[in-house]
């Protein structure tokens, strides 16, 4: 792979190669983009979650049916609390447990697990703020269960902590960077990236790395903080006002880029 850490002198370079650091999906706008630009884009995971052993938990001294209230930050946080029950010979009350999901896409798979009632499940938009006003409404009268990863929820632990809800943090899986060593001997013309924990993994994959002509493209601010910190070039951003995805923003750069 390859980049010195100094800005990227012409921008406009063609594009026929594009590594995606997240798993590949069945079905994704990336295939019509491969397609309509003759571009080869691979997909290869630059982090991965890996559970915390029932062991392991067992010595936090957490008992989730001890908590009458679940709230749910994403679909692994779901996948690793009822493993963790089932691996404990737990059975959480249905009646009674209520449980709050941060997006409608993670209520929706939790019905894998639960008899689904909506007077028991709880949905928000995208973040706390969305569920707030029904948080609030039962601050004291439920004791609230936070699975997570190594890499915490600090956005709902923080509004927890300051609205002095009874609540407790359990640390069900962890967030690790990918063993990438196969892919030393390989460049591709544009990294795709989705969070900070991808640049991280980078850098303990290839100490080394160089961005040279590699184009550097990136979703959200905080990926794009961790770019810059390592004095790297932002070629590509999204979201923006123009281009609200990362295909339409990777489409943008590879017209102006492949029109010669």
């Amino acid at each position: 792979m390859g980049a010195e850490a100094t800005a990227v002198k012409e921008t406009y370079k063609k594009v026929k190669t594009i590594l995606v650091s997240q798993p590949k999906p069945e079905r994704s706008p990336y295939y019509e983009l491969e397609k309509k630009y003759r571009l080869t884009i691979d997909w290869r995971p630059f982090i991965q979650v890996e559970p915390v052993s029932t062991k392991e938990f067992r010595k936090y001294k957490i008992r989730p049916d001890e908590y009458s209230a679940i709230i749910f930050t994403s679909k692994n946080s779901v996948d690793h609390f009822f493993r963790i029950c089932k691996d404990m010979r737990i059975e959480m009350p249905p009646l009674e447990t209520r449980y709050f999901c941060m997006t409608e896409t993670i209520a929706n798979y939790l019905q894998k697990f639960i008899e689904y009632r909506k007077r028991k499940v709880f949905v928000g938009k995208r973040s706390i703020e969305d569920l707030k006003p029904m948080l609030m409404k039962h601050r004291n009268k439920e004791k609230f269960l936070l699975p997570c990863s190594n890499m915490g929820s600090m956005e709902v632990a923080n509004f927890l902590e300051e609205k002095n809800f009874d609540w407790q943090h359990a640390m069900m899986y962890r967030t690790v960077s990918s063993d990438l060593s196969d892919l030393s001997d390989v460049t591709y013309d544009i990294l795709v990236f989705f969070s900070p924990l991808g640049i991280k993994s980078l850098f303990e994959n290839f100490p080394d790395f160089k961005q040279n002509e590699t184009r550097l493209a990136v979703f959200g601010n905080k990926t794009a903080q961790a770019v810059e910190e390592r004095g790297l070039t932002i070629n590509i951003k999204a979201p923006t006002p123009e281009t609200p995805s990362m295909t339409m923003a990777l489409e943008n750069y590879i017209k102006q880029a492949n029109k010669k």
